[in-house]
């Protein structure tokens, strides 16, 4: 599974890449500490597949890594995606080591 870290996210967006954030944790957790990704809830995500774009690099991320890796075992294994990322450390790696006013829990 391809990975990327938090510092190499943040160089991304400031060079204003072209890419796709989604974040697979639940609405609670968005609406407590976000990154502007586009909310798919994991438990979702075998019904709104079709919000992933396969034309373009995806970076997936949630808590800490694993319900994004999850989402992307899934998409990859069941629908044939190529073109995803893992966020290593989730939005807690973010909070720690880019955006420190973030509170996670």
């Amino acid at each position: 599974m391809n990975s990327i870290s938090v510092s190499e996210l943040k160089e991304m967006m400031d060079n204003n890449e072209d890419f796709h954030l989604i974040d697979v944790r639940e609405a609670h957790e968005y609406e407590a500490a976000n990154i502007n990704a586009t909310l798919i809830p994991l438990s979702e995500i075998a019904g709104r597949h079709g919000e992933f774009p396969k034309d373009k690099k995806v970076i997936v991320h949630c808590r800490s890594g694993k319900r994004s890796a999850d989402a992307i075992a899934f998409l990859s294994q069941n629908l044939g995606y190529t073109n995803l990322v893992n966020l290593e450390g989730g939005i807690m790696a973010w909070a720690r080591d880019i955006d420190n006013s973030l509170e996670v829990n």
